[in-house]
């Protein structure tokens, strides 16, 4: 079955507009993990405007699941995952400007840099994906440098406009899957994954698991977290019976 797991930042997104100590992300993470989800997910970013260094070192130390560590290549970011050792580790790319990650790693571009990173996180046996759009040359640049999973981004596909692009999109990401499984890597997908447009994209041959956020949250405001979470395992868990 396809695994899901849980992105929590917008947890402390809230918490972090009254500059308090609630919603708890850990407190968050125990109704997430007790919903049926795999894993949680954080993006631990530079500018460190919704999830902080303390927040992940609680999770670490409490959660039952795995802890999947969204996070650039900088520095001081690679420095304090080989301290955390979480059980994986997605490398994004990051810009302050944006509200949330615009697309995939350019690998290709930066092949060298990305490289050692991944060679340090995995002389820490931790696991480690890279978050790329759904190019070929890019999913074989990730196998390349030693990657163990890609995720492929799949913004372009939740955002399409018509039924055509959407579909064109679609196949784009089915064609990149394939490439990623016969290259031997394993396969992850995420990014604006929703209740109405998941289906097509865990019914993709071979995905294991997908990185979802910012849609569970919303749903969360109006039925509870729990719910939420359970929703979406719902819709997931269906395909089992197509």
């Amino acid at each position: 079955m396809v695994k899901l797991g849980i992105n929590i930042d917008h947890i402390a997104s809230i918490r972090n507009l009254r500059k308090g100590f609630f919603p708890d992300p850990v407190e968050a993470a125990r109704i997430v993990e007790s919903a049926g989800a795999n894993g949680i997910t954080v993006h631990l970013r530079e500018d460190r405007r919704h999830i902080n260094d303390d927040d992940v070192k609680k999770l670490k130390r409490n959660i039952r699941t795995k802890l999947n560590l969204e996070m650039s290549v900088a520095p001081d970011i690679v420095d304090f995952a080989k301290k955390i050792i979480p059980d994986d580790v997605c490398l994004v790319p990051e810009k302050r400007q944006e509200l949330t990650t615009e697309g995939g790693l350019d690998v290709i571009s930066n092949e060298r840099k990305i490289e050692r990173v991944v060679d340090i996180l995995r002389s820490k046996n931790i696991r480690v994906s890279i978050f790329i759009d759904p190019d070929l040359r890019q999913i074989e640049t990730a196998k390349k440098i030693g990657a163990d999973f890609v995720e492929l981004h799949t913004g372009a596909y939740a955002n399409a406009k018509s039924k055509n692009a959407k579909l064109q999109e679609l196949n784009k990401i089915r064609l990149a899957a394939e490439s990623a499984l016969q290259l031997g890597l394993g396969l992850n997908a995420g990014h604006g994954l929703d209740y109405r447009n998941v289906k097509p994209i865990a019914k993709i041959n071979g995905m294991h698991e997908l990185n979802i956020g910012y849609s569970v949250i919303c749903r969360a405001v109006f039925v509870g977290l729990f719910q939420a979470v359970k929703e979406m395992k719902k819709e997931i868990k269906r395909l089992e019976k197509l």
